[in-house]
């Protein structure tokens, strides 16, 4: 009982100060719409995002859900705050994920969200807005189905400096994905990668080593043999272990606390360690990664 309480005194110590510290800068929310999301790109899709209320002109973050996450879910929130906090427009999209795909139908949806020339395309429509300027640079995030979409959204937007992603791998049930996730067969270089996945993510595979051996697959980077492994510029992968995360289930939703043990992705509330943490694997080391590729 004691070291539940210690923990939860801990975590709830860490949310106070981190809500704090992403008030310090004001903030304006905005929502808009794009035209996009499907193979045809002919479907209108729903975008929510802040921005610095502060004049000037920022790079751009995208967050891209998993499969069956609302576009503004807490885990899409926490990131969009954690980017705006730190100088960005950042915003979340919502996209045809009610289910999962192949390498093409996958592609497809990245193609939809990143496309540059289509003026109705989500990047398209955030790099109009008047704060935003990709010619700074774009870093993009995200989970399962969305961290895919992440990895593939420099094949489509070269503007796109760095990505990440969790709960990420090349094959997940069915779907192989080597063709399009291995390293070599994305756009987005090796070293501008930063993969983090728990060690009891079923989708790709339930162990510390099925979750190492995914991270590196995408990466390239099979130097190391513990639960991290990072190149000078910060790129590089983790495992997340059941003892970081407040509910000591490192799932394929490391990110979520709140749900049944043993389950995965029912904990929808923010995992306070991983938003405010100070772990390589934690939110504010990952933004502060991204950040690092963008120009002020």
């Amino acid at each position: 009982m004691s070291m539940q309480f210690n923990r939860a005194l801990k975590a709830m110590t860490g949310l106070v100060l981190g809500t704090c510290a992403l008030m310090a800068a004001a903030q304006t929310s905005f929502s808009s719409t794009y035209t996009g999301g499907t193979g045809s790109c002919g479907s209108t899709y729903r975008i929510t995002g802040k921005e610095p209320s502060a004049p000037g002109k920022y790079p751009v973050f995208v967050y891209i859900g998993g499969t069956g996450e609302s576009y503004r879910s807490n885990w899409a929130e926490a990131a969009i705050d954690a980017a705006v906090a730190r100088g960005m427009v950042a915003a979340s999209v919502e996209y045809d994920n009610g289910t999962f795909g192949s390498c093409t139908t996958i592609s497809s949806r990245a193609r939809c969200i990143f496309d540059p020339a289509r003026a109705s395309s989500a990047i398209a429509r955030l790099c109009a807005r008047d704060k935003a300027d990709c010619a700074k640079g774009v870093v993009t995030g995200g989970l399962s189905q969305g961290s895919i979409i992440s990895v593939l959204s420099r094949n489509h937007e070269p503007r796109v400096q760095a990505s990440f992603g969790q709960g990420t791998g090349t094959a997940y049930s069915v779907y192989d994905l080597s063709a399009c996730m291995a390293d070599g067969r994305h756009t987005q270089s090796s070293d501008r990668l930063r993969i983090i996945n728990g060690e009891r993510d079923l989708f790709v595979g339930g162990t510390e080593a099925s979750a190492r051996a995914s991270a590196q697959r995408v990466t390239g980077l099979t130097g190391c043999s513990g639960t991290s492994c990072f190149r000078s510029n910060g790129s590089g992968w983790a495992v997340v272990k059941d003892a970081q995360v407040a509910d000591l289930y490192a799932d394929h939703c490391f990110m979520g606390t709140g749900g049944l043990y043993g389950n995965q992705c029912l904990g929808l509330l923010v995992d306070p360690y991983y938003e405010y943490g100070s772990g390589a694997w934690a939110l504010p080391a990952t933004m502060d990664w991204l950040k690092s590729f963008t120009q002020p």
